[in-house]
């Protein structure tokens, strides 16, 4: 299994067909982030066989020079509220020095599946690719992820928590908070530590953990 197979296996359903027409008539018409050639990063980053971490984000960035494919995760520029609170969370849990990059790129390359419930958005309208198809693609990654053994599921807030019901408990290991915003994230998310849990996960099963750390 390759995630070229899974994308080709879905291309062929009248779902996705849509939405390759809906952001080829987007593409014409208005700004789309992230650019088509780093709409799929997450998957060219981390390969089916190498995810050992997947942390659910909900749709891109919708600033200038942001959104690069991976959720959280900003290519350049200041961070968002969110990755400053997991940033701030990081560095509580592992007492290593705050990151000095918004990019996440060397969590991707490690296993660290950085994937995005939808994978587009017009550019200062959030959530404005919603229900066009990207949610039954993502949801066919994570089901196609459940299938292996001694993945960590990071999912925070209720927006991520939806895919707890397709992953399993004895096969998994499911970390569960509060969204790292600032409107949800006094209410548990710090404190939380998913990041030295998810390491000491994949120790305990013979895994190499994440090297955390972003200098």
């Amino acid at each position: 299994m390759t995630w070229d197979d899974l994308l080709n296996q879905e291309l062929k359903k009248p779902y996705f067909q849509d939405l390759v027409a809906f952001l080829k008539k987007e593409d014409k018409e208005k700004t789309i982030y992230p650019p088509k050639e780093k709409r799929l990063s997450c998957f060219k980053l981390t390969p089916y066989d190498e995810v050992k971490v997947v942390i659910i984000g909900q749709d891109p960035y919708h600033n200038v020079g942001q959104a690069h494919g991976l959720s959280f995760s900003v290519e350049q520029g200041d961070y968002p509220p969110s990755l400053k609170n997991i940033f701030k969370e990081l560095v509580d849990d592992l007492d290593i020095s705050y990151p000095n990059t918004g990019n996440l790129t060397p969590w991707a390359k490690q296993g660290v599946l950085l994937l995005n419930t939808v994978l587009t958005v017009e550019a200062h309208q959030p959530m404005s690719h919603q229900q066009k198809g990207w949610e039954t693609f993502t949801l066919e990654v994570v089901k196609e992820l459940a299938k292996k053994e001694h993945i960590v599921f990071i999912l925070w807030g209720n927006h991520a928590k939806q895919f707890k019901t397709y992953l399993n408990p004895n096969r998994h290991f499911i970390l569960l908070a509060p969204h790292p915003s600032p409107l949800s994230s006094h209410r548990g998310f710090f404190g939380s530590k998913p990041f030295s849990k998810a390491n000491d996960y994949l120790n305990s099963h013979g895994q190499k953990p994440i090297d955390w750390k972003l200098i």
